[in-house]
């Protein structure tokens, strides 16, 4: 009986760091997928507020007395990401904004569009840069020039 017992005793001394091995492999993985989980979810989380941004400023500029300036400061005031640089405005028929007088008057379209926007990840040892695809709303005139208070315009 003494012969069977020291074989197992002895097998049982060379897997007595298995499990914790095992156990090291399978936290790594399971780390590793969950930062990258929490990583794309972060960077769609932007993708969706700057879509939102746009549509923000699309709807600021239709209804607004409000130029190209204050449509920048209200997209840049919802992402912090996004610069003034990042955001074009466009006017249909182009150039319908440029009398001050009678600016946005003859204006059918607005456009905004965000473009070359950057998101840095988080995660440790791989420093990965993502550019967002470019963003676009277009909507038609509604009461250009006509709106210039309320909570909308502010």
């Amino acid at each position: 009986m003494n012969a069977r017992a020291h074989p197992l005793a002895a097998s049982r001394r060379r897997q007595r760091g298995a499990a914790i091995v095992e156990f090291g492999i399978v936290a790594a993985v399971f780390c590793t997928l969950l930062i990258g989980i929490f990583e794309f979810a972060r960077v769609l989380y932007y993708w969706n507020t700057a879509s939102e941004a746009v549509r923000l400023g699309a709807r600021t500029a239709v209804v607004c007395d409000a130029d190209a300036t204050v449509v920048r400061q209200r997209i840049t005031k919802l992402l912090p990401l996004l610069a003034a640089a990042n955001v074009d405005l466009a006017y249909t028929p182009s150039g319908c904004d440029s009398d001050a007088d009678t600016a946005r008057n003859s204006c059918t379209f607005v456009t905004v569009s965000v473009t070359n926007v950057s998101v840095q990840t988080m995660i440790p040892f791989i420093p990965l840069t993502l550019t967002m695809p470019p963003l676009t709303t277009t909507l038609p005139r509604e009461s250009l020039a006509t709106s210039t208070g309320g909570t909308v315009c502010q």
